[in-house]
């Protein structure tokens, strides 16, 4: 559901007004309008987000220095957040030199290994002696034998199809080869320098992990208290100076279960101010979700999609069981539900950051352990046709097209995936009826309402007896009755106001509309059995190639190729069928669902005015 608003509109005089913001700020419960025209462009706000934005990134880069075994010092608040962020940009900057001159140096070693040891003083002394010394490369074909003879060249090594050699003489020489320029140090040397640079990189990367740990909880202590000036100066931008500036005017929302605190302040500061229930058509309300524990385990995939407008029904606890179902149809598997349940449990507790996901996976893996367990497929093994004895007086339960596919002609999980679809469908069609009626009145529902009352009837009607359910005459003279009056309000009452023949023509289109849409929408949900079934297939291919490979060989051997096989093979398909399990559902949540529930979308998120502290990092 979404948690009801008050609109508050504050005077507050204009010497007071910081004093009285900082105390709302406190207060953490109102979300500030935003003026009509947005804010005004402010130099001092675009330096604020600019810095908070550096902080932020400063602040990943340290975090990623630290291993698991460091842990950040409490916050020093004496300690000069600026300074911090030039320190830890000239410490930065200083690895980067070192980082840049190993990789000079390292690229230096490799063009120099080819020319040995040499001695940079002997070449020197010949040098003054009047010696010429010159050094190239050359392809091997390109180099010509003479050279040897005629201008004193003498090959030092060859590395693939090059050749490197140096002459000696008394004048230089000009030669059709690439001239090479020896460095300073030779590769013995220049391998000494990359231990040296290396030795002052480990120690820089030291230094950067020890400022880490004493200063990670002061950058983001400072990066709190920029967040905290950026809110703060935002809502000054939304406020409206009355009366020659005299008087400061600001309007907001604040959750009807936490005004107290508000109200508690307003009276204390003496502050005017105007409680209202807002326009429910506003646009401006903020959209505060406010469900049970469950429920509350599916708002990230609300969210994902869009919030309700505050005029809407919330859907989330109404597609959440789908979900779930969803899920575990798609996955199929026991085994692999089994997996997601206990990596789910281990979550919880190793990680309390992610409880609420933790949770929810394991809400998953159950309800893809259940549906494994019925339908018998643990692991891509098929339960129903195991050889195993002690499955003999169990395998008749499992729901399988061997097992019931005769009396329904289908495979029994292709039809349950198309009538949970069909439920779902009637079921979005119900809560569009109750979502219209709430916001524009029940004579705007009554069309949508025909239709679901006449889809009921039509199933009635034609499935019943299919399932060997006969009706009797006079039930089947009521259904007609029903779907024919549904038929004409489909025709000539979709658009209350308008006249008759409007009425039909956008009839007639809408019922064009919707009996193509809901066709493709119930094929959707055949995807349901299809994916699950690909996946225990996939699993099934992988436990028989791990079978087929392994059985020729020694029991001693056999096993590591057979444990090789399902391991990758099963961690392949548990991975695909992941994917495919969580963007099946979102699909039929956010199509299927969506759609036929009249779900608009687009309401704001509820940001309270409120400080940030370092743990909301």
């Amino acid at each position: 559901m979404i948690e009801k608003m008050h609109k508050y509109t504050f005077l507050v005089f204009h010497k007071q007004y910081n004093d009285f913001l900082h105390k709302l700020q406190g207060v953490g419960v109102l979300h500030v309008k935003e003026k009509p025209e947005g804010n005004t462009e402010n130099d001092a706000l675009r330096d604020k987000l600019q810095l908070a934005a550096q902080v932020d990134k400063t602040i990943g880069e340290a975090f990623a220095l630290l291993t698991l075994d460091m842990q950040p010092l409490p916050q020093d608040e004496q300690v000069d957040g600026a300074q911090l962020i030039n320190e830890f940009s000239e410490m930065k900057e200083e690895a980067h030199r070192i980082e840049t001159a190993l990789e000079r140096t390292q690229k230096e070693a490799d063009r120099m290994a080819v020319w040995g040891n040499y001695s940079t003083d002997l070449l020197h002394k010949l040098a003054d002696e009047g010696f010429v010394l010159q050094f190239f490369s050359v392809g091997k074909a390109r180099f010509n034998q003479e050279w040897e003879t005629e201008k004193n060249a003498f090959v030092v090594a060859e590395s693939g199809s090059t050749l490197y050699f140096v002459t000696v003489n008394r004048q230089p020489v000009e030669l059709d080869a690439d001239v090479v320029t020896l460095n300073e140090h030779n590769q013995l040397q220049l391998e000494q320098d990359i231990q040296n640079l290396k030795g002052l990189l480990v120690a820089q990367q030291g230094k950067m992990q020890a400022w880490t740990v004493a200063n990670l909880n002061n950058l983001k202590k400072f990066l709190a208290d920029i967040r905290n000036g950026i809110v703060f100066d935002k809502v000054l931008l939304n406020t409206t100076a009355e009366a020659d500036n005299k008087v400061m005017l600001l309007e907001g929302y604040c959750p009807v279960d936490t005004e107290k605190d508000l109200i508690a302040l307003l009276e204390a500061e003496h502050i005017y101010f105007q409680k209202e229930n807002p326009d429910i058509t506003d646009a401006d309300i903020p959209v505060k979700l406010k469900n049970n524990w469950f429920a509350r385990l599916f708002e990230p995939i609300t969210k994902l999609y869009a919030l309700p407008k505050y005029d809407e029904l919330d859907p989330t606890a109404f597609f959440a069981p789908f979900f779930m179902l969803f899920f575990g149809l798609c996955m199929g598997d026991g085994g692999y539900g089994l997996l997601i349940l206990a990596a789910a449990t281990i979550a919880k507790y190793k990680m309390p950051k992610f409880k609420s996901v933790a949770i929810l996976g394991q809400f998953l893996g159950l309800a893809t352990l259940v549906v494994g367990i019925l339908t018998g497929m643990v692991f891509g093994i098929k339960l129903d046709e195991a050889p195993w004895p002690w499955l003999a007086n169990v395998k008749h339960l499992f729901v399988t097209s061997t097992n019931y596919g005769e009396n329904l002609g289908y495979d029994p999980l292709m039809v349950f995936a198309i009538a949970i679809g069909v439920f779902q469908i009637l079921f979005a069609m119900g809560f569009n009826v109750v979502k219209i009626t709430i916001q524009h009145g029940f004579k705007y529902a009554v069309s949508t309402l025909a239709w679901l009352v006449g889809l009921i009837c039509l199933i009635l009607m034609f499935l019943l007896p299919v399932a060997g359910v006969e009706l009797s005459k006079m039930a089947l003279n009521v259904l007609y009755v029903l779907a024919g009056i549904c038929g004409l309000f489909i025709l000539f009452y979709n658009s209350p106001g308008k006249n008759i023949f409007v009425n039909f023509g956008s009839g007639l289109w809408g019922t064009y509309g919707m009996v193509s849409g809901l066709l493709g929408d119930v094929l959707s949900y055949i995807r349901l059995f299809a994916l699950g079934l690909a996946g225990g297939i996939l699993g099934n291919v992988f436990n028989q190639l791990a079978l087929d490979l392994s059985s020729g060989m020694p029991a001693y051997i056999g096993w590591l190729p057979m444990l090789l096989i399902l391991v990758i093979g099963h961690g392949l398909n548990f991975m695909l069928c992941i994917i495919s399990s969580v963007v099946h559902p979102l699909r039929l949540t956010f199509v299927e669902f969506y759609k036929n529930a009249g779900f608009e979308g687009g309401g704001k998120a509820y940001h309270p005015f409120s400080k940030q502290t370092t743990e909301q990092e």
